[in-house]
């Protein structure tokens, strides 16, 4: 373990020692964040902070310091705090000087009342984001986490823990409904005039927790506290994060590591009881709007804890068999990618051929795959995305379960996916777009509120015939939108904001999709077996976990690589290009040529090649020469169905 222990059991005594000793000088708090700075820079020393992803909340130690890995998935409005305040000792007159930053309650000792009038006391802001666990988390990157996570946790003794829990992923029922309110909330109140800061009169802390459903039937609002995970079947804390230094640097669907003081105060349930409480005597119309931004503001500690941020970063990704940052010239990243690159064609071919037995013997469906799971939005051209490259994988049996399996093979190479089966009914009845609520204050999340480098497969064999309603309609144009321009329009009531992503869409389905796609390739099994769940899971217990590892990183690494085309090859493409209009006028256009710039940049990443090569371009231009066959031939067959 890392020397020092107490900056992980007690950062804000380590943050106390810097503000006692320079005062109110603002040095003092860019001193406390280099200290933590310096403190991970330590050999695995960030394997030793407690993870809120792997570890349950009763585990964690109050103010302790924890880390944690998130979406931000709404940002409320900025709030004010007593950055520094004084109590005054009621005996001896004597005056101390406290700071605000990192806490949501002021502890006063024995016999010391706050003094707000003090000249001294000066005011600070802040910003709150809601920040929820990564959507779609592959369950082997959670497990990777885990096992890399050195930290020793045992539960807390502010917390009965009613039986052990290991994860977030143990706990089978993760109760909504915290434990039964205590009677001890005397002498706990807010203080006049702290906005984000309150105080509590009693030097001991207060072994309290809220109760949701007392709060809620005292408000007359008795549907549980929805915790607005992007995602159904989601789990794990959703946290309120308090951010002190260059939150404009983060936008929403950011994913985050945040490392911090963990604040599970009861008292802060307490004082949000009091202020509903309080607004009652209000417009019962504006008591209900009130309250009810108040309960999705200030949810229980129990339920939603708080994060105070001493530092931040964005993930460019969450895969954790890759350095954190790909772009950085750092030896040990250069050594990692350089070391993988060495082994790059042998990983290509294993990975073609695992694909291959996937997608039933078909090389060619592989191939293209390969190209859809490596491709990023590299840059927009005026509202352009390019580097996008929906695959519309059509012949896909209807009904069967085979693209339920190929979900969990592709589940098992990507860091972050999730699968949408295309039925009417969720089409008519699932929100698809994030939308505000103005009453609650709040942004609630959609199905397409997903982080960048998501994999999206939406399985259209499942569709069958029915009628679209209004709801149903919208949903079909907003995954239109998503395909074609890469952005999601989240609904403001009285207007639309455009949120740009980068998703990797692939779309199954018997026939030609519903849906736009860049490319499609028609699937052609070569074998046919009797049991397709015994035949896939053979295939995944075939592969070695090192080599299963090496599909994980190659597709990951590949998106962060950088590509050009040189002159001398630009001039080349220009010129074949020209003879392939030339030979065939009509069927020739530049979106072809767009596309086979598209496919030939992929295949050279593909083979770990930053420039395109006159022989990559020959074998994109191979490719889909047999793309198109093999979708002529079919629509021969089965006249204009695909």
């Amino acid at each position: 373990m890392p020397c020092g222990e107490d900056w992980l059991s007690h950062p804000l005594g380590i943050v106390q020692g810097f503000f006692a000793q320079n005062g109110v000088n603002p040095d003092w708090e860019k001193k406390a964040i280099d200290y933590f700075k310096e403190k991970l820079k330590e050999n695995n020393a960030p394997k030793w902070v407690p993870s809120l992803n792997e570890v349950p909340l009763h585990y964690l130690k109050p103010n302790s310091f924890v880390k944690f890995r998130c979406m931000i998935q709404d940002m409320f409005d900025p709030e004010f705090y007593m950055g520094v305040y004084e109590t005054v000792n009621q005996n001896t007159k004597a005056r101390v000087l406290h700071f605000g930053k990192y806490r949501d309650v002021a502890e006063c000792g024995p016999q010391q009342e706050l003094d707000l009038s003090s000249p001294r006391c000066t005011t600070s802001e802040r910003q709150t984001f809601y920040c929820v666990p990564v959507p779609g988390e592959s369950s082997w990157v959670k497990e990777a986490y885990v096992s890399a996570n050195q930290a020793r946790v045992s539960p807390s003794t502010s917390y009965t823990p009613s039986r052990h829990k290991r994860s977030y992923e143990d706990d089978e029922d993760m109760d909504l409904q915290p434990s039964k309110q205590k009677d001890q909330h005397a002498g706990a109140r807010q203080a006049g005039g702290l906005g984000g800061l309150h105080w509590c009169g009693e030097p001991k802390r207060l072994e309290t927790e809220a109760s949701t459903g007392q709060q809620l039937n005292s408000l007359n609002l008795s549907s549980p506290f929805d915790l607005n995970f992007p995602l159904p079947g989601e789990k794990g804390p959703a946290c309120l994060v308090k951010v002190y230094e260059d939150w404009d640097c983060f936008k929403v669907n950011d994913v985050l590591e945040l490392y911090g003081v963990l604040s599970v105060d009861p008292v802060l349930s307490i004082l949000s009881n009091e202020e509903r409480d309080a607004s009652a005597l209000l417009d019962p119309m504006e008591c209900t709007e009130m309250a009810e931004e108040q309960r999705v503001h200030s949810p229980p500690t129990s339920l939603v804890p708080r994060i105070h941020v001493i530092l931040a970063h964005k993930l460019q990704h969450t895969n954790p068999l890759l350095p954190t940052c790909l772009n950085k010239e750092e030896s040990r990243t250069c050594q990692f990618v350089s070391n993988f690159m060495s082994e790059l064609s042998p990983v290509r071919a294993e990975l073609l051929g695992f694909l291959t037995h996937a997608l039933l013997g078909d090389s060619l469906a592989a191939e293209y795959l390969i190209l859809h799971l490596i491709s990023t939005v590299y840059t927009r051209r005026d509202v352009l995305p390019l580097g996008k490259f929906t695959v519309n994988l059509s012949g896909c049996p209807q009904n069967s379960t085979f693209t339920e399996h190929l979900y969990r093979i592709i589940q098992h190479l990507v860091p972050a996916s999730f699968r949408l089966q295309m039925t009417i009914e969720n089409m008519n009845q699932l929100k698809f777009i994030p939308h505000k609520d103005y009453t609650a204050n709040r942004l609630v999340s959609g199905l397409l509120q997903l982080p960048n480098n998501t994999s999206l497969v939406i399985d259209e064999t499942l569709l069958e015939q029915g009628q679209l309603d209004t709801p149903g309609v919208h949903n079909i144009a907003a995954l239109s939108n998503l395909i074609t321009w890469q952005k999601v329009d989240y609904d403001f009531s009285y207007h639309q904001m455009e949120f740009p992503c980068n998703i990797n869409v692939l779309i199954t389905s018997e026939g030609r999709s519903l849906l736009p796609a860049d490319c499609q390739i028609h699937l052609q099994p070569q074998l046919t077996p009797p049991n397709i769940e015994e035949y896939m899971n053979s295939l995944l217990s075939a592969v070695l976990p090192s080599v299963l590892n090496k599909f994980r990183i190659y597709l990951t690494l590949l998106r962060f690589l950088d590509y050009n085309i040189s002159d001398d090859i630009t001039k080349a493409v220009e010129d074949d290009f020209v003879e392939m209009r030339k030979n065939d006028p009509q069927s020739i256009t530049a979106d072809d040529l767009h596309q086979l710039l598209v496919v030939a940049r992929f295949l050279s990443l593909s083979a770990g090649q930053t420039t395109l090569s006159r022989e990559r371009w020959l074998r994109a231009k191979q490719l889909e020469s047999s793309r198109k066959n093999r979708l002529q031939q079919q629509k021969s067959v089965n006249g204009n169905e695909l």
